[in-house]
């Protein structure tokens, strides 16, 4: 195996992972700044008052995208194994 081969193959696990990953950080990052403004506003500062609207939008969207997310890793894993005589002989 060549350094450049490793180093595409080590450089599409991170994309796939950052792609599955992405909906549900996102998702997060959305209310947890929601929660944050409506809690400047009221003036209540209540540090775990973001942990349960950020665990139930994580768990609705991972619902909502898990087929696609089978989907992603099904395909990098076919791809993976497709390809492992090629990998094999360089």
């Amino acid at each position: 195996m060549t350094e450049e081969l490793i180093l595409n193959l080590a450089q599409n696990a991170l994309t796939t992972t950052a792609m599955m990953a992405a909906p549900m950080l996102i998702g997060a990052l959305v209310i947890g700044l929601m929660v944050s403004v409506m809690q400047a506003v009221t003036q209540i500062n209540e540090a775990t008052l973001t942990f349960i609207p950020k665990m139930v939008i994580v768990a609705i969207i991972f619902l909502i995208a898990a087929p696609w997310m089978l989907d992603v890793m099904g395909e990098f894993t076919r791809g993976l194994f497709s390809n492992m005589t090629q990998y094999v002989r360089n």
